[in-house]
């Protein structure tokens, strides 16, 4: 049996160059998101079944979450160099497996393994080994990038962004090759060379979808965001504009009547919009931009260029994927079923995006060069 320790908050604090306000705004959010989830999901469960199940179950997701963001960030980060090569071999043959029949099939995509009380979805931690890897091979390259390098570095990417597009999952694939944009060009990468990399995607892009290469639900996904004709963004919409300013209060209002559907897990927001109106919902892109501005902070003020290229990937993950989130909700970016960080229901994105600001702690609490 493996026992964890929780580390001690007191100790930590007593770290130079602890980020506590990043670790301490990770868990308002956490613990926010643990009351929203329990209030988006309490009416569907009031005729019958548990009425905290879903509480209970992401309450634990989040103290695990936690346990883990707190034991990572007592990591030296240049250790993590060591498991990159493990970690990207691990997460490609997590996500060839999950497309076998050990992997989980819902809602028409194969991304989960099913174990009864947890379900995992290893392209959340594959984002994560991504970074690593990027991170660890333009670390190895202290005299700057070479041409073919760079190919290697799209390679090494690319397998994975395919692997995650065929579950298929393109709301993660396209978070993928953000991260991969924004990495390189941190790592010296020069900008005509990234612009024609994003004409060639757009390229490829447009093609996917004149051959028939996207999944018709996707397609259909993009013209109802140009066209605004999205039925879970348009229910969001009006939840969100009955809250007013101050909302209709907490367990009350629209929200409360099952009109969004998965309102507990991608639609998130248009909860707290209903519930805590324009007020509360300002207030939870304010604390995630705060934690997205103490990442960036992180990676500015990184020792080496491992720990500045870990953090800003870190950073463009979580930034990004708000970004998504709430943009669908809100009508200007495409449904493609990314959670909103730290507040959607599910496991698998709560302890992945606690380990992402684990590592990003653990980059802060060493910029002086103390380890411990």
């Amino acid at each position: 049996m493996i026992h964890t320790r929780l580390p001690n908050l007191g100790a930590a604090r007593r770290v130079p160059g602890f980020d506590l306000l990043l670790a301490g705004l990770a868990l308002a959010v956490g613990a926010f998101g643990v009351l929203m989830v329990y209030s988006a999901t309490r009416p569907e469960l009031s005729t019958g079944g548990d009425p905290h199940y879903y509480l209970k179950r992401q309450a634990l997701f989040v103290a695990l979450g936690l346990v883990v963001m707190l034991g990572v960030s007592r990591i030296d980060y240049r250790r993590l160099e060591q498991l990159a090569t493990p970690a990207y071999v691990l997460s490609i043959l997590a996500l060839l497996a999950v497309r076998t029949p050990i992997g989980s099939n819902a809602l028409g995509s194969q991304r989960w393994f099913n174990f009864h009380f947890i379900q995992v979805q290893p392209s959340e931690f594959t984002v994560l080994a991504m970074i690593l890897a990027i991170a660890t091979y333009c670390e190895r390259r202290p005299d700057g990038l070479s041409m073919r390098d760079v190919w290697r570095l799209l390679l090494m990417a690319g397998l994975p962004i395919l692997l995650v597009y065929l579950q298929p999952d393109l709301g993660t694939a396209i978070i993928m090759v953000v991260v991969l944009m924004v990495m390189l060009a941190i790592a010296g990468v020069p900008p005509r060379f990234l612009f024609l990399m994003t004409v060639v995607a757009v390229g490829v892009a447009l093609l996917a979808i004149v051959l028939g290469v996207l999944q018709h639900y996707q397609v259909l996904r993009l013209t109802s965001f140009l066209q605004q004709k999205s039925y879970q963004t348009n229910e969001s919409k009006i939840a969100i504009g009955a809250g007013g300013l101050w909302g209709s209060g907490l367990f009350q209002g629209i929200s409360t009547h099952g009109y969004v559907p998965e309102q507990q897990t991608d639609f998130i927001f248009s909860v707290v919009g209903s519930q805590l109106g324009f007020i509360g919902a300002s207030g939870l892109i304010v604390a995630l931009g705060a934690i997205s501005a103490r990442m960036l902070r992180a990676s500015m003020l990184a020792k080496d260029h491992l720990g500045r290229l870990l953090a800003v990937g870190i950073f463009t993950f979580f930034a990004f994927s708000c970004f998504q989130n709430v943009g669908m909700i809100m009508g200007i970016m495409p449904v493609t079923g990314i959670p909103l960080p730290l507040v959607s229901y599910g496991g698998s994105a709560a302890v992945c995006f606690f380990l992402a600001a684990g590592i990003v702690l653990s980059v802060t609490r060493r910029r002086t060069g103390r380890t411990t």
